[in-house]
């Protein structure tokens, strides 16, 4: 079965998740944007999701995880919860 490890993070706005993308692509640390701007629990965590398998996670987003590249930054993903920036830390078949 294969499972993912990711990291993300939540706002309610595309505008907000693209620019935090930006400041990311530029440098800005993930896990420190993740803290300051996501609405997610796992924002105290850097974002960090630990590890999952397919159909564990809304749809919108599995479908990202199981098929991004590793360690690049996708989105704005959007779920019924918002709009996330995510990163595919790790995955295993």
């Amino acid at each position: 079965m294969v499972r993912a490890t990711a990291r993300h993070l939540l706002v309610d706005s595309e505008d907000k998740c693209n620019e935090i993308k930006e400041k990311i692509e530029n440098g800005a640390d993930f896990a420190e944007m993740a803290k300051e701007h996501s609405s997610c629990p796992s924002s105290r965590n850097g974002g960090d999701l630990g590890e999952f398998g397919r159909g564990q996670m809304v749809k919108e987003f599995d479908e990202v995880v199981f098929s991004a590249p590793v360690n690049t930054v996708q989105g704005p993903v959007k779920t019924q919860f918002g709009f996330h920036l995510l990163e595919v830390t790790g995955r295993t078949e």
